[in-house]
């Protein structure tokens, strides 16, 4: 790659604001520093056809016998884990404390509907607003830190989150927030009915992927990409590496402030566990499982671990955790990149031997 455009360097641009010029050079140094599949931003005809299928199947899911709360339940993590991979897979930032943003906006958006009597789309908005809030001072003090020091940081400012819930008495402390009334969504739909609730819910998640979608694939996600793969080669170049950090950060956490949020109003109540530092864990494992820096990856993994929980919970008890636990090493030493990861890099390889 030449190194012409470092003239532009000195002066460049905010995160919103970037050149035709400079986006195409952070693609270049994606596709420089990138294996073939990680590079690609765009998603080929067969990867449409196999969502579009998986469209329909949800679409039909409760006409088919499927159980609509445990699905919404699976939709809401798998939101949480499509906003914690934006963070670690497209940037490269490994948080231990999203459990915060997940468990406290679920606490906000319950308390905002059953105690102040809000509608259900003000307490989503209330969640996922306070949880935008929260990264952005969560940001503030940990993006200027890398590696396992950004690691750490989050964590502790997540425990301070989940001490506070602890304490705090509008979040039922042990017992939790329960009996959250779900309402009528804009006054006209029903949400109690769970055909109406799970119809709501596959709309929030299906508008928030395209989102995610379109970010990645945006020059801001490509910087972002160049930022993971080389971020002194971006900060060469004249990137401010710290505020698209932060952007990035403040958007997973508004994401997963609006999982929790969602959560709430299906399951109609949120507890500690939800803002633990073992819900951190969980969606850890969940991208991993799938496959970290791929679009279905954090999907399938957490339609795994979710439904292993739902399969398993009563037959094995705490034991539960032993089993998933067992399945994740198993997966990271034959899996490496995840199942969906490695399906990309099995197809690239059948690719270029053809």
């Amino acid at each position: 790659m030449t190194t012409t455009v470092t003239s532009a360097a000195p002066d460049a641009p905010a995160a919103a604001k970037e050149t035709p010029a400079a986006a195409n050079t952070a693609a270049s140094v994606v596709a420089d520093s990138a294996p073939t599949g990680q590079a690609q931003s765009g998603i080929g005809g067969g990867v449409r056809i196999v969502y579009l299928a998986l469209l329909v199947l949800a679409l039909v899911a409760p006409l088919i016998g499927l159980y609509p709360v445990f699905v919404m339940k699976l939709l809401c993590f798998a939101l949480f884990a499509c906003a914690f991979n934006l963070l670690l897979g497209f940037t490269g930032l490994l948080s231990f404390g999203h459990a915060a943003f997940f468990g406290f906006s679920a606490y906000v958006c319950g308390y905002t509907i059953k105690s102040l009597g809000w509608s259900p789309e003000l307490g989503l908005l209330a969640g996922t607003g306070t949880a935008v809030l929260l990264g952005l001072a969560f940001g503030l003090i940990a993006i200027r830190r890398q590696g396992i020091y950004f690691a750490m940081v989050t964590l502790a400012l997540a425990q301070m989150v989940y001490f506070f819930c602890v304490q705090a008495p509008f979040t039922g402390g042990e017992d939790g927030l329960q009996g959250v009334p779900r309402g009528n969504l804009f006054g006209l739909l029903p949400l109690g009915n769970d055909t109406v609730m799970y119809y709501v819910v596959l709309a929030i998640f299906v508008a928030c992927f395209v989102a995610i979608l379109r970010i990645v694939t945006s020059p801001f996600g490509q910087v972002l990409k160049m930022i993971r793969e080389n971020e002194p080669r971006a900060v060469s170049l004249g990137y401010q590496v710290d505020r698209y950090k932060l952007l990035a950060f403040v958007l997973s956490a508004g994401l997963a402030g609006l999982a929790g949020s969602l959560k709430t109003v299906v399951m109609k109540f949120a507890t500690l566990s939800d803002v633990h530092w073992s819900m951190s864990g969980e969606v850890i494992l969940m991208s991993l499982l799938g496959g970290v820096g791929t679009f279905f990856g954090p999907v399938l993994g957490a339609g795994t671990v979710i439904g292993l929980q739902n399969l398993l919970a009563d037959k094995v008890g705490a034991w539960v955790t032993v089993i998933i636990g067992a399945i994740f090493v198993v997966c990271v030493l034959a899996f490496r990149k995840g199942v969906v990861g490695e399906l990309i890099a099995w197809r690239e390889r059948r690719a270029a031997r053809a």
